[in-house]
């Protein structure tokens, strides 16, 4: 794949965000996974077997194209097609079971993977990768990218002003980045955010900053999508159950046309109602369907592609989305996928693990 340099990325990023959904083929949807730990000894709600996660991989090969992280950016920033049900996959930390019991496994298929890191971890933890293991990995063909410096909260301010907030995060990212380039002899300048958090003040910083950002709220991208907090499928917990992550692994990126909401919610406003407007070319509006922890939302049409929806109760401290999905007139097999998250602190301003 070509080096993009930074103007052109830019110019790139810019422009990914301006073609109509109407004028793509399916071939310009793909889907990026996101695992942490393969391990049975590790945390369950980030974790999936090395069992599982053979048979993830088992199903890729055999249903899926499975393409760089890179390669796949690079082709939607430029709005060429991909191949057939195109799949990403990528990793968060740095963990050693990602060398020891994931690794062989996508080597054996000859799959190319990206690890988000945190460079002051690196060897300086137990269950991190060493930089010697980082490096030989890179041999191999693995890619690494920034995950921020020290893996903290990102939305956590304390006392800090905004113009110190965004200062103090501006030299997290950028400090990370060096490291990964001293290192590795290259800078991918894609971002992933800690827990999959961020609002609308760090996405103008990443944007501003000339980077990609991947959050973990679900759903598959697209050339109109959101560069600066992409989607990811988690695919570890309860979501490793294969059954399930077949569909979301064909599904499509929702072409949502308003600005996207900001997900960090004051806690006088957690019972947020917002509005959509989608591209309705290759959707029913009948048949688009709203899920908020298992249970159905009615969405309120206000015009036949304009649509708001309300969170029934109020949001607690931690972590929640709203998923939204349609099926594809051209294709009905494949969904169009939307995921809302939704980002709450605790009472006295901390955010949870």
């Amino acid at each position: 794949m070509p080096r993009i340099k930074l103007p052109a990325l830019l110019s790139l990023i810019l422009m990914s965000q301006i073609l109509p959904a109407s004028e793509l083929t399916l071939q310009h949807h793909g889907v990026i996974l996101q695992y942490h730990h393969v391990s049975t000894d590790t945390p369950a709600s980030t974790s999936v077997s090395p069992e599982q996660f053979t048979e993830h991989m088992q199903y890729l090969a055999e249903h899926h194209n499975v393409i760089s992280l890179q390669d796949m950016l690079y082709k939607l920033s430029r709005h060429q097609a991909l191949p057939d049900n195109a799949v990403a996959i990528t990793f968060d930390d740095g963990f050693t079971n990602i060398l020891e019991n994931a690794h062989p496994i996508l080597q054996r298929h000859g799959f190319n993977y990206t690890v988000f890191i945190n460079p002051a971890l690196i060897g300086n933890e137990s269950q991190q990768l060493s930089w010697q293991q980082v490096k030989q990995m890179q041999k191999d063909g693995v890619w690494f990218a920034n995950h921020t410096n020290h893996h903290q909260h990102l939305l956590s301010r304390g006392n800090m002003s905004k113009a110190q907030w965004l200062a103090n995060l501006k030299q997290e990212i950028l400090s990370a980045e060096e490291k990964l380039q001293k290192e590795l002899g290259y800078s991918l300048r894609y971002l992933a955010y800690p827990y999959g958090e961020y609002n609308s003040d760090l996405q103008a910083l990443v944007k501003e900053l000339g980077f990609i950002g991947l959050g973990q709220q679900s759903g598959a991208v697209a050339p109109y999508s959101d560069m600066t907090a992409l989607p990811r499928f988690p695919a570890a917990g309860v979501y490793a159950n294969l059954k399930t992550l077949k569909v979301k692994l064909s599904s499509l990126a929702m072409p949502s046309l308003y600005d996207p909401l900001n997900p960090e919610l004051a806690l006088d406003n957690l019972q947020p109602t917002w509005t959509t407007k989608i591209d309705t070319s290759d959707i029913r509006p009948t048949q688009l369907a709203c899920y908020f922890q298992g249970k159905k939302l009615e969405p309120v049409w206000e015009m036949q592609d304009v649509f708001s929806l309300t969170v029934p109760t109020p949001l607690s401290a931690g972590r929640a989305r709203v998923n939204c999905t349609a099926p594809s007139k051209q294709d009905p097999s494949r969904y169009y996928w939307h995921s809302q998250p939704f980002f709450v602190p605790t009472n006295d301003g901390r955010w949870l693990d």
